[in-house]
Order: C-alpha cells, then structure tokens, then sequence
C-alpha cells in the first residue's frame, strides 16, 4: 500500500515546515491529486490518519482536490481530457499523447495555529 507512505512523507513535510514557521499545530492539509496517479483516496485518507497521530498535525482534516488527466496530441496539435491512461485522443483518435496533468501530487496548501 504505497498511500500509507506517501501519507507518512507529506506529514512529515507539513509538520517540518510548519515547525520551521513557528506553529503549534496543522488543522487541514489540502492535497492536489492526478486523476492517472494510481493514488487510491480513502486509502491516503487512512493513511494520512494514522501518519498524523503524535504530532503537531493529530487530529487535522484532509482535502483531495483530483486534478484532471489532460495531455497534448502530437497528431491533431491540441490539448484534451482523458478518462484514462492508455486512452488515445478522443478528437483524431491517435495515441501520440504526452501527459500534461493527472500524474501528480502536490501538497496545496496547510492550515496552522
């Protein structure tokens, strides 16, 4: 289950930079996903749970925003949404794609006291 690591790494970067700002505690971390991530959200959900307990962060609320997959055709020259990876274009129907979002995860933003 990599959700519980990628739990652990981005409480450990919320707590480390809320500590270097001079906060007591993390209320809410607000996530950005990829849709093509393979990040399974209930999953992160219990992860960011259990990664949480005993630091300055127990107890904070969790946001997934899901970024949509969105990528470049290299056949008709234009940007289009996917369902899914593998897909081809739904405009010209090739499958010269290159990704521009849906893959990643970024830490939003974080809520202090």
């Amino acid at each position: 289950m990599h959700e519980l690591s990628l739990s652990l790494n981005t409480v450990d970067a919320v707590v480390d930079h809320a500590r270097q700002q001079g906060f007591r505690r993390v209320t809410k971390v607000r996530l950005a996903i990829g849709s093509l991530s393979c990040i399974e959200s209930q999953a992160l959900q219990t992860g960011f749970e259990f990664a949480c307990r005993g630091t300055m962060a127990e107890g904070a609320g969790l946001e997934i925003e899901m970024i949509p997959a969105k990528a470049w055709c290299e056949d008709c020259c234009q940007s289009v949404l996917l369902q899914a990876r593998g897909m081809y274009c739904p405009n010209c129907q090739g499958y010269r794609l290159a990704i521009e979002t849906g893959e990643e995860l970024k830490i939003k933003d974080i809520e202090v006291e």
